[in-house]
């Protein structure tokens, strides 16, 4: 199959970590893929061209820029798709219209989160163009909900879980926690938990400082390293200052060695207060990390309290400093919680699974466009 995957940039985010892995994994299994981004280029797309994935920068210059449009459309018309994905609302919206332009098959949309900040002209463009889809892809149920409620069509939804590299491809070479700990600048002896994420306001990156000093200041041994950057970072900063100490929470900036890092912590916190399926949650059960999550949708789909892990009630930071407690007081149950979370993941999150999954989708509706013409 030739398949376009289109999608705003390839910044440091969820789905275009899952672009990528999807790209290259449709790459691999002898499927012509581009990726084509609406806005602007980024940092992943060293990855996707250094397996041989050819990647497209359209250009868009403001939020309604009917040139882009265009121009996709022409590329699309060069290529010649028998599908064309697109992911997220941008790409979502010019990606669409583009490819009924272009005359392409299929056209199928990806929506990757629960998006509160939709007003309701977002949702409109969202049913009027589910009209030219023949699906819409998403990680979570949660997700389908969110949009089932706001007048989308259940049915036109396909849920297929966030695929994960498994460990020993994510990590290149295994360093010990001595060399962890140097890494982040922690000293030797303390408990190291992680956190993952943009530093925005949808993460809720002050419910975890808050969580963090009041741990450290009980068992007296905690160090909280929030890892990520973002536009929040600098009042983020002066709020940890404020509250607490770089001993009990430290920031590590954007970093390229969590894989070799999650193996040594106690635990893994996330603190969202929504989310579509956090692929850090994913890498941190797999990785064996106790993890601790809100109590939101998307989180509800990987961690079931006490079983994959511990939920909390989102912007409770008591709640989530008991449930740290709780895991570090009962070592024994935390392991047995930690081999079902990574069992689970094992089972259903696989990279493989997700690029079949997608392959299986893009073939059905392939078949179904070709029987509707004869």
């Amino acid at each position: 199959m030739k398949i376009a995957l289109v999608i705003p940039t390839m910044d440091r985010g969820g789905a275009e970590k899952q672009v990528v892995l999807l790209a290259k994994g449709l790459h691999e299994s002898g499927h012509d893929v581009r990726v084509f981004l609406l806005t602007r280029d980024g940092h992943r797309s060293e990855e996707l061209r250094a397996a041989g994935v050819p990647v497209v920068v359209i250009g868009k210059r403001f939020k309604v820029d009917p040139t882009a449009l265009f121009r996709l459309k022409k590329q699309l018309i060069d290529f010649a798709p028998d599908v064309v994905h697109t992911w997220l609302f941008a790409a979502n919206s010019f990606g669409r219209v583009a490819a009924k332009w272009a005359g392409v098959p299929v056209i199928i949309a990806s929506e990757r989160c629960v998006d509160p900040w939709k007003k309701s002209w977002h949702f409109q463009i969202d049913r009027r163009l589910q009209k030219i889809s023949q699906a819409i892809t998403t990680n979570s149920s949660g997700v389908l909900d969110f949009y089932a409620a706001n007048g989308l069509d259940p049915e036109q939804f396909v849920v297929i879980p966030n695929g994960v590299e498994s460990v020993e491809s994510a990590v290149s070479q295994a360093i010990d926690r001595e060399e962890a700990f140097r890494r982040l600048d922690i000293p030797a002896g303390r408990r190291l938990i992680v956190a993952v994420g943009r530093l925005w306001p949808q993460k809720r990156v002050r419910d975890l400082i808050w969580a963090g000093e009041l741990l450290a200041t009980a068992r007296g041994d905690t160090t909280l390293v929030i890892i990520g950057d973002g536009p929040q970072r600098d009042e983020l900063l002066r709020h940890r200052d404020s509250v607490s100490s770089p001993l009990h929470v430290r920031f590590a900036g954007q970093r390229e060695d969590v894989a070799e890092l999650l193996p040594h912590a106690e635990q893994f916190w996330i603190a969202s207060e929504y989310e579509g399926q956090s692929n850090a949650v994913i890498e941190a059960m797999l990785a064996g990390v106790p993890v601790i999550a809100s109590n939101i949708p998307g989180n509800r789909d990987l961690v079931i309290d006490r079983e994959t892990g511990w939920l909390f009630d989102v912007g409770d930071e008591a709640d989530l400093v008991r449930s740290s407690l709780a895991a570090f007081n009962d070592p024994d149950g935390s392991q047995r919680i930690s081999k079902q979370a990574r069992q689970r993941i094992v089972d259903d999150f696989s990279l493989d699974a997700m690029i079949r999954r997608h392959v299986e989708l893009y073939e059905r509706l392939l078949a179904e466009c070709e029987r509707a013409k004869s």
